[in-house]
């Protein structure tokens, strides 16, 4: 949790970076999840990381599998991520 906690602050590449090495996601599905939670209104960067990285963690994604974003992907864990929130 403590290393969750300084990763946050790391810069964006390096940020990306600790995604793809820890979870499998690369930098383009990266982009694609950092924008949506932006959209959903998460516009501090700090915030932001906090809920990619829960996002993560509930998502049970494995750095072992790579992720994909489409048909199969985050994009539906991400709807029903958001789904959750909002119950």
């Amino acid at each position: 949790m403590d290393n969750m906690k300084n990763c946050i602050h790391f810069t964006d590449r390096s940020f990306q970076k600790m995604c793809d090495l820890e979870y499998g996601i690369n930098r383009g599905v990266y982009n694609e999840v950092d924008k949506w939670f932006y959209n959903k209104g998460i516009v501090d960067i700090l915030d932001r990381r906090r809920e990619i990285l829960n996002f993560i963690r509930v998502s049970a994604v494995d750095a072992h599998n790579k992720v994909r974003f489409g048909h199969g992907g985050l994009r539906q864990k991400l709807m029903e991520y958001f789904d959750n929130l909002a119950e």
